[in-house]
């Protein structure tokens, strides 16, 4: 069994390479990132999909509480990535993963809550109006859950979400057996379906397309970890569609530390439940940061949860400015600061580990997933 020494190689598999010149601009780093293989599937009994939805997740451990935990052992971070996978036809799969470090070979790789309201002083929200905005990267990549939650495009046929909008840490929730994801569409005041539009057929309202999915992918930390703050740091899910949704998606990037994101600011977008049918835009400061969690004060409501955290760097391999999906937002917490209680919003970081995870659900081959 791996010892301490090749955890904290997995943990510290992605040394960031900054630039160091006047002309500073924020850089996506480089990352070498880790190999995760499935290594053994078993059949599960399908499940009862008895658990209601959850649309915020709630937890009393906050930034000090998750730093002071002890390091999880190789074995146990191994199980945390192993995950289930819940097919459309209500049967479950369990598969084990091994996790594993390759040498660099020119590649490139280098509480109860006091109020469900999650609004800070002045709410900075933007509710986004208009086909021309919605319709256009990057608020096109918000898509809606039947669940109530919200998911990112990460992919032709992918979505990432919050485990907890499919999953209660216990059971599946009611509807994920026939999940659905709804796009927003122009919907036309005569009810064309857009052959010869005229002025007075131009789209008024938007309205939901739904495209059902086809698998669903849990890691079980988030199963595992119900019980003991560990799951916070593993809600996200992957969701592949039935169907390509021929939209422009965006990808996902391991999250660098906050000081270098510009601004040390993040943003995301999603369907929060006070305002039914808008997409709702905000951006904010990170406030503290964990390994695998990041904690802000943007103004969110439930219906936020699964919402894809993005930044945009400049990718120097490219010579272009870039929009990554760093995290998912996950829920709010009351936490315990030296006996007076202060409120955070929290996302969950994708990390290398993460990264080499859901990319590998995405693309099904890890030589797809080095470079972070």
């Amino acid at each position: 069994m791996a010892g301490l020494s090749t955890l904290i190689l997995l943990l510290c598999a992605a040394e960031d390479v900054m630039p160091s010149s006047s002309h500073w601009k924020p850089t996506w780093p480089s990352y070498r990132v880790p190999v995760i293989l499935p290594q053994s599937t078993l059949n599960l009994d399908k499940p009862q999909f008895d658990a209601e939805a959850r649309l915020e997740v709630i937890s009393p451990c906050g930034p000090a509480c998750h730093k002071s935990s002890p390091l999880p052992t190789y074995e146990e971070v191994k199980n945390y990535l192993s995950y289930e996978t819940l097919y459309a036809n209500g049967s479950l799969t369990e598969t084990e993963v091994g996790i594993y470090i390759l040498s660099n070979s020119g590649d490139g790789s280098q509480g109860k809550s006091r109020t469900k309201r999650q609004i800070y002083g002045y709410d900075s929200r933007f509710s986004i109006f208009g086909k021309d905005f919605l319709l256009n990267y990057p608020f096109s990549t918000s898509v809606k859950l039947s669940t109530g939650c919200t998911g990112t495009l990460v992919a032709e046929k992918h979505v990432l979400t919050a485990a907890h909008c499919i999953h209660d840490g216990k059971s599946y929730v009611k509807g994920a057996q026939k999940l659905r994801v709804g796009f927003l569409k122009p919907k036309l005041k005569d009810g064309s379906k857009g052959a010869n539009i005229t002025n007075s057929a131009m789209p008024e309202k938007m309205k939901f397309q739904w495209i059902r999915v086809k698998r669903t992918h849990v890691p079980k930390g988030w199963i595992k970890g119900n019980a003991n703050d560990i799951g916070m740091d593993y809600d996200y899910a992957l969701l592949e569609l039935k169907k390509p949704h021929k939209r422009k998606f965006m990808k996902i990037g391991v999250s660098p530390p906050a000081r270098h994101l510009p601004g040390g600011r993040i943003h995301f977008s999603g369907y929060d439940n006070d305002r039914p049918g808008n997409l709702v835009y905000r951006f904010c400061d990170v406030k503290d940061e964990t390994y695998d969690l990041l904690y802000q004060q943007c103004d969110a409501q439930p219906g936020a949860s699964g919402s894809g955290v993005y930044v945009r760097m400049w990718k120097r391999q490219d010579h272009k400015w870039e929009r990554k999906i760093i995290g998912i937002f996950s829920g709010h917490q009351w936490v315990d600061m030296n006996g007076t209680p202060q409120d955070f919003n929290v996302a969950v970081r994708i990390t290398p580990l993460k990264y080499a995870q859901i990319c590998y659900w995405i693309k099904g081959n890890y030589l797809d997933c080095r470079e972070g």
